[in-house]
């Protein structure tokens, strides 16, 4: 599971529709509907929010706004009810890792978007999230 920290804009097709059904198997963990995943170091952010629900229904509102922004037609119906205002934290070189981890990813799918996203002086965050100072997350696998 990877939910990434990035604006979805950067992200291509494929990445964009997994990204969807990743934050979706989320939303139903933090609402006790899914089996697997509770522990999963990705959903800790999400979990240390005032308002876990909350959190993942706007992480998923930004998704679906880029979706339909691209032509792309994902069910908003799926986000459960709640939106907050409060942000999460990432840290600099979360940002920068995950950039560098999905420009890894674009060279081969997707070259075109991997240039452009290349060319950009500042990476966006999510909407959700806000950048502070810091080093790679603890969660991440290959730190």
């Amino acid at each position: 599971m990877r939910l990434w920290s990035i604006h979805p804009a950067y992200l291509d097709s494929k990445g964009l529709v997994a990204l969807w059904r990743e934050a979706l198997l989320a939303q139903a963990v933090l609402h006790n509907k899914a089996r697997g995943y509770h522990n999963h170091p990705q959903l800790d952010r999400f979990k240390q929010h005032t308002d876990p629900k909350g959190a993942i229904a706007t992480y998923l509102c930004a998704i679906h706004r880029e979706a339909r922004d691209r032509g792309y037609t994902f069910d908003h119906s799926k986000i459960l009810p709640g939106r907050v205002r409060k942000h999460i934290t990432v840290t600099t070189e979360q940002l920068h890792y995950e950039a560098r981890h999905l420009q890894q990813k674009l060279k081969n799918r997707d070259p075109q978007a991997c240039s452009w996203m290349r060319k950009q002086k500042h990476i966006k965050l999510h909407p959700l999230f806000e950048i502070r100072q810091g080093p790679i997350a603890s969660w991440e696998k290959s730190r």
